[in-house]
């Protein structure tokens, strides 16, 4: 029974540092998104291969941000089809940011491999192209992405007005936010000691309580408690807590290890699979196999090339037969990099 109890308050714990962490590096992104006010050049239209490289940039910036400005600029024909399926490789949506809390180096090493073999698809699905133009246009998507000419993240001015005439949102952010770092301080949530990871999460906190503290009730409301703490947060913590919980239970109670190192190639296939669906959170559980170590890297990156996060959402809405060619040719590309990754031991 207390084993079964120190399962649940590990993965509490690891749960409430990964979503933390998640927290601080989408608020990052989203402050820089309205900083620079998400502009794009029409002469994209005229450079393929540009539209390629710049895909695979945004495709393995972390989150569904990038997949979605990608999908955007498909829809009003300012890329062609072969940047929609490069973007969409490259992009493992909002587990990036797990990925890059729990193991920094190999997140590092999977992002440099999916950007080159993004690219290569890519330039592939052009040079053989009977059609360069971008294709047809689905009807003009109505995703709103954060460009709001009017918003901004800084006024000074404000900031002790705001403080004074607190909103029970912002309240609740710093209340949030100090707690957490409280936690930080005195080691009842992290490492074990001052490193690197503490520090940055240190660090983090201390930019999310400046953002909180200072930011105009636009951003506030719409960008960070709308968009990030309503939408995201609940479910990826729980997409968290759950894998992690599961995964330490069936460790616990059955031979989890030897049962995956003799059917490897069945736990590449599922992955694959899995990734076809559209949602961030079911990528989560081959993440944690990987990071316990009872999965080769192989299928991890079979795995983050087949899903994209909600990256994909909004062109279900938009074409559903894009959606499905796209999704065909991520398969295709994970289940061959996967078996050829499996083939050489990796």
């Amino acid at each position: 029974m207390i084993e079964v109890t120190n399962i649940f308050y590990s993965a509490f714990n690891q749960s409430v540092m990964i979503t933390g962490f998640v927290l601080i590096m989408m608020l990052v992104i989203e402050y820089v998104n309205v900083q620079t006010k998400n502009q794009w050049n029409q002469s994209l239209r005229k450079k393929p291969i540009l539209q390629i490289l710049l895909s695979a940039i945004l495709g393995i910036t972390p989150g569904c941000l990038g997949a979605y400005t990608v999908v955007s600029l498909y829809t009003h024909r300012l890329i062609n089809f072969a940047a929609l399926v490069t973007v969409m490789i490259a992009t493992s949506g909002d587990e990036a940011f797990i990925m890059f809390s729990m193991m920094p180096d190999t997140a590092i090493k999977l992002n440099i491999i999916i950007f080159f073999i993004a690219m290569t698809t890519g330039i592939l699905l052009v040079s053989f192209s009977k059609n360069k133009k971008p294709l047809l246009p689905v009807q003009e998507m109505h995703f709103k992405i954060h460009n709001d000419t009017k918003c901004i993240c800084f006024d000074s001015s404000k900031i002790i007005p705001q403080i004074k005439d607190m909103s029970f949102n912002r309240f609740l952010l710093l209340t949030g936010t100090f707690v957490f770092i409280l936690f930080l301080i005195t080691g009842k949530i992290g490492p074990a000691e001052w490193n690197w990871k503490r520090w940055l999460f240190f660090s983090g906190s201390l930019f999310f309580l400046f953002v909180t503290l200072t930011s105009p009730s636009h951003f506030l409301e719409k960008h960070i408690w709308e968009h990030i703490i309503k939408k995201h947060l609940p479910r990826i913590f729980l997409w968290t807590f759950g894998t992690i919980l599961f995964l330490h239970l069936f460790e616990y109670y059955f031979d989890l290890e030897t049962w995956i190192k003799n059917n490897t190639i069945w736990i590449l296939l599922i992955a694959v699979l899995i990734g076809i669906i559209p949602e961030s959170g079911p990528h989560l559980i081959f993440i944690t196999m990987f990071a316990s170590g009872l999965m080769p890297f192989s299928v991890l990156l079979a795995s983050s090339i087949v899903q994209d996060g909600h990256g994909m959402l909004p062109l279900l809405a938009e074409s559903k037969k894009d959606f499905v060619k796209v999704k065909l040719i991520n398969m295709a590309v994970g289940l061959l990099v996967g078996v050829i990754g499996f083939a050489f031991g990796t």
